[in-house]
């Protein structure tokens, strides 16, 4: 455990980071998952889910919790499924 005044705020702040990262993560990754369900079954409700994706993704890539490239080729990928799936 930390010892320093200092240090003990640095761990504290480090905790309330992680927590908030990780819930972050884990909204990217459900509205991810909720696109290539709704791509499968409903292509017309899949629009205004990968919008909303685009929007968390972007904000995830925003904020640090990932990186910029990672949320571009996550973007591209869902929007590049829902295309194919609109077309056939």
């Amino acid at each position: 455990m930390a010892n320093h005044k200092s240090a003990i705020k640095r761990a504290k702040q480090n905790e309330i980071r992680r927590n908030r990262n990780r819930s972050r993560k884990t909204r990217i990754k459900k509205i991810v998952k909720q696109v290539r369900l709704a791509a499968d079954s409903n292509p017309d409700e899949s629009l205004k889910i990968l919008n909303a994706a685009k929007s968390e993704i972007h904000r995830g890539a925003k904020t640090g919790v990932i990186h910029k490239n990672t949320a571009s080729r996550k973007i591209s990928r869902l929007t590049k499924l829902i295309n194919r799936r609109q077309s056939a």
